[in-house]
């Protein structure tokens, strides 16, 4: 109680020196909200970045999946042996094994007839493989040949088609060199390693791609006995299987994308860099105003210091003012942040969304920030002589 009464009645003198130089203080805080914006928007890009590539992965009806030992990820998949799939439904606990074949192929946009790559996902049109109802829904569709479902969320000029197959006209284009009829919509969304993704069987997918033969599978897709113990069937799977596949849980398979991107791929280095170089301009920017701001008042600091008042409190003034700052810079870059992460997604439909705990993160970030410029700047505030300044 009596730290917050003195706190109370303490003379905010860290504010009183900001709020006198008006200019300056816009000046600050439009340098910390720029650092801020520049922090908001690189964290917002690495996480749209795991996200958009991890939405396929996510919707898999799987509980273990295997994958070619040479793959690096989604859009770099190596085959294995089907075999594998009939070897693992040996195994004690596993209900079924189901093949996926991935690919990137070229197709026309029936939109504006240029020719670009989508992902073409063939699937068993037996039964459900993915978690999307739309396609669920329409498995009968892609049994015909040469039928195929459209992703909506796919990045590029596509509003005209959308719309023609929503009235339920025929909309026809060509994949592959060959004519293909889109039956259906549902919605996975862009990736950064994908404009867009169409969904078909797999016997479309091997009549489209030629060069894949049936024997060779792109994911193995695994569901378990109900009660099966997935880390026990994992290990099974490892020791039965050859080294030409790997066995990953339907966790470690996101996380498996994900870390080559993080690892692997420049585009998080990248991302990281430019979080570090928004830190670096602030730390730079909030210096020059507290430096600014110190050299200004020196004469006034070193006053306090012959008065009796110690180096702590005058560090506390300044700090004082790191923090005002951070707080009040915080606010503006939030917002121009959240206006960016608007138009962003609507260009580029990545999922590029606001969190707490990433505002909680920039926050915390600024406050560090603010705080390593004003110890910098209060360096020649300690050695201040009160003789010297008279």
């Amino acid at each position: 109680m009596r730290f917050i009464e003195k706190l109370r009645r303490r003379t905010p003198l860290g504010w009183l020196q900001l709020s006198h130089e008006k200019s300056r203080l816009l000046v600050a805080l439009s340098g910390i909200a720029f650092a801020d914006v520049l922090m908001f928007m690189q964290f917002g890009f690495q996480s749209a970045l795991y996200d958009s590539n991890t939405r396929l992965h996510r919707r898999l009806l799987s509980d273990i999946v295997l994958i070619g030992s040479q793959t690096r990820n989604l859009q770099r998949i190596s085959t294995f042996s089907r075999r594998r799939l009939y070897q693992a439904m040996d195994v004690p606990g596993v209900k079924s094994a189901d093949a996926m074949y991935v690919s990137n192929m070229l197709w026309k946009n029936p939109q504006t007839h240029r020719e670009t790559e989508i992902l073409v996902i063939g699937v068993n049109a037996d039964k459900p493989t993915v978690d999307l109802p739309e396609v669920n829904q329409q498995l009968q569709a892609i049994k015909l040949p040469y039928n195929v479902l459209f992703d909506r969320g796919s990045r590029g000029e596509y509003k005209e088609t959308i719309a023609q197959i929503e009235q339920g006209k025929t909309v026809t284009t060509e994949l592959e060199k060959r004519t293909i009829t889109i039956r259906g919509l549902f919605k996975v969304g862009a990736s950064f390693g994908a404009d867009g993704t169409l969904i078909t069987s797999d016997e479309n997918f091997l009549r489209l791609f030629t060069r894949q033969q049936a024997s060779s599978v792109s994911v193995g897709l695994i569901q378990l006995q109900p009660g099966a113990d997935l880390q026990q069937v994992v290990a099974v799977l490892k020791s039965h299987l050859k080294d030409d596949v790997k066995v990953l849980t339907h966790k470690e398979f996101i996380e498996f994308e994900n870390d080559f991107w993080r690892r692997n791929s420049p585009i998080g280095f990248i991302f990281n860099l430019g979080v570090s170089m928004g830190f670096s301009v602030g730390v730079i920017l909030v210096y020059q105003v507290l430096s600014t701001d110190v050299n200004t008042h020196v004469k006034e600091y070193a006053t306090f210091k012959a008065m009796g008042y110690p180096n702590l409190y005058l560090l506390g003034v300044v700090f004082e003012e790191a923090v005002i700052l951070a707080m009040l810079g915080f606010i503006p870059g939030t917002a121009v942040s959240l206006g960016l992460y608007y138009l962003t997604r609507n260009a580029t439909n990545l999922p590029m969304y606001m969190t707490v705990i990433r505002g909680l993160q920039v926050l915390i970030l600024t406050m560090i920030m603010c705080a390593i410029s004003g110890a910098i700047a209060t360096r020649k505030l300690q050695s201040a002589d009160p003789a010297d300044m008279f």
